[in-house]
């Protein structure tokens, strides 16, 4: 059962999914300080003079009817932002390396085909189809 267990963990797709989590969770850090220190101040200029930020409120001298706006735009820049340094910096690169050294369904096939070649050596001349003499 131990195993079974360790070879889960070693496979690949555990591993590069922890690998990803680490990774997303830096560039959400990141962003967030970016925004944080360069979008909500901008964000803050169109708020206007009001505490509560770029938004409006429904019941006036009600602060608990404002509908914040800049928190929304601000968490659907931070999306836009790692998602396009995810695809820059991991998907693309990765897609090119794929494409210039093959995947491993290639790798995959070529085994076959040598397994193939080493059974029909195996078997002689006489099922390999050629005429030789020895």
């Amino acid at each position: 059962m131990l195993k079974g267990f360790k070879d889960f963990l070693l496979r690949g797709n555990v591993v590069d999914l922890a690998v990803a989590v680490v990774m997303g969770t830096a560039f959400v850090a990141i962003v967030t300080a970016f925004s944080n220190g360069i979008i909500n101040p901008l964000l803050a200029v169109f708020g206007g003079s009001d505490e509560l930020g770029l938004g409006f409120q429904l019941v006036a001298d009600k602060p608990a009817t404002f509908i914040a706006i800049g928190p929304i735009i601000t968490a659907a820049l931070n999306f836009v932002i790692i998602a396009s340094l995810l695809y820059f910096i991991v998907v693309v690169p990765t897609n090119k390396a794929k494409n210039r050294w093959g995947t491993a369904e290639a790798a995959a096939t070529e085994l076959e085909l040598l397994a193939e070649i080493r059974d029909l050596l195996a078997a002689g001349p006489e099922h390999s189809g050629g005429k030789h003499e020895s």
